[in-house]
Parts: structure tokens; sequence; C-alpha cells
């Protein structure tokens, strides 16, 4: 899913700017400090950036061999709990040097062939355009970079490519309802988010009984479920708005435990 309004090349120059941006932060790194823990329960820097480049190269596979695609999905669904986490340990072990090389080759290749794309790519739910492809990458590719971030002790300035992240996450509100088996809001919400830079990102109908406000930084977090909701600056107005708060997240499949809220940790 990715917003209409905004063009494959633009999606695509965006993700080259987060990936940059990311692996600036670790390019500089002693190669100890790859192993510093994450918040993502044991994940290192390391595995956060091998599941990146894991990631890459499987949605490369969506996109040049459908079949061996498909049989890659049936083994992950033979093992849904695990498949992730095998795939990122057995990247993460690489020496850094060849880890970041491997990523940045993975990348590279990968805006290669969705910038030729014409077709739907098949994915772990419905096919998707090489747009929106891009723009899950990006989700991903931020949502990791903020547990490098936060394991490194940085703050990350917010930039406009968070509009990507707010937008799929928007969009995956049904989804959300329907992986955790419950039936999604019949209405829909308006979403209104105040960006780093004084503008409005605003989603649905201006008249919707049931609304999301707040800090588009925020909101991203939230639906990435990079923090809990009580620490962040998201408010429901609606039962239905205040339900799915609690679940949000813009990426496919379990949603994990998410974080805990600080008081608790």
């Amino acid at each position: 899913m990715s917003d209409p309004a905004v063009g494959l090349r633009a999606v695509l120059d965006d993700l080259r700017d987060e990936s940059d941006e990311l692996d600036r932060l670790v390019a500089g790194l002693r190669p100890e400090e790859w192993a510093t823990p994450t918040p993502a329960p044991r994940w290192s820097v390391a595995h956060q950036i091998a599941h990146l480049a894991w990631t890459d190269e499987v949605a490369l596979l969506a996109a040049t061999d459908p079949d061996a695609f498909a049989a890659h999905v049936a083994e992950a669904a033979a093992a849904p709990d695990t498949f992730v986490d095998a795939g990122a340990d057995a990247v993460a072990g690489r020496p850094p040097d060849a880890l970041l090389a491997r990523w940045r080759a993975s990348r590279a290749r990968l805006a290669d062939v969705l910038g030729e794309a014409r077709a739907r790519i098949p994915w772990y739910g419905p096919p998707m355009s090489a747009t929106a492809l891009a723009t899950a990458r990006l989700m991903e590719t931020w949502a990791h970079g903020q547990d490098v971030a936060d394991a490194l002790g940085v703050v990350r300035a917010p930039t406009a490519r968070l509009r990507h992240v707010a937008w799929i996450g928007v969009r995956a509100r049904d989804y959300a309802f329907a992986v955790r088996g419950l039936t999604p809001a019949a209405e829909p919400f308006r979403v209104e988010l105040d960006a780093h830079d004084g503008t409005l990102w605003a989603y649905g109908p201006e008249d919707a009984a049931q609304r999301v406000t707040g800090r588009a930084l925020d909101f991203c977090l939230l639906v990435t479920r990079r923090a809990h909701r009580a620490d962040l600056a998201v408010h429901a107005e609606g039962p239905d708005a205040g339900r799915w708060l609690d679940i949000a997240q813009a990426f496919a499949g379990p949603p994990g435990a998410g974080r805990p809220p600080k008081e608790a940790r």
C-alpha cells in the first residue's frame, strides 16, 4: 500500500535516503559495537542490519522468481513464529564489513528491480505494486533504524520521509484488527498528525465521528510498535479508534510483544 499522490521514483529516492542515514549510523561502529543489544529481544545491531538485508533479498526473490518466493512463503507458514528470527540469525554472524556490504548490495539491487517493475509483486499478504513494496521497505528501514538508534543512544531528527510510514500505518488499520482475529471497525476514521515542520498530515473524511490526533513521529513509533501508546502523544476520540491505537501495526505478520511502557522497564 502506498500513497497514490507519491510516485515510485519519489518513494525509491526516499528509501535510498532512509537507508543511507542508517548506513551512516552503523558504518563507523567498532566490531564489538555491532553486538550491542537492541530493544528487540535477542537482536543485536548486527541482527537489525541482517534482517534488512535478508528481507531485501526476499523481496528480490518475490520480484524476480515468483515460484521460488511461493516456496519460501510455504516454508515461512510452517514456522510462523521463528522464520524471521532464523533469517536474521543466518546473516548476523558475518563480519560487520561483510554484513554491511551485503545490505548495501541487496538494497541497491532491489531498487533497480523495483524501478523497472510493472506487474504486481507477490508478498506475504496480497500482491503489491512496486511503489507499495518500496513504501513497505522504507517503513521497515526506518523502524529497524529506530531500534539501532535506541541501542546506541542516538536521537534521530524526524524527516518528511515519515509521511510514508504514517500512510502505511493508516492504510493497515483493518489488517491490525484482522491479524488478531478481530472484526475491523465499520466506519472510517479521521487521522490528523502534526508533522515536524509544522504541516498537518490528514487522512480520512473530515466529518468522521472517530478520530486520531497527535504528533506524526509518535504515530509512526506507535504503528511500527517501537514505543508504547502510554508514552506517546497520540490520542483517540471514539471507542473503535481507541482500540485501534492499542493494536495498530504497519507491518505484515505477527504483531510481537511490542515495547513495554517506560514506567514498567
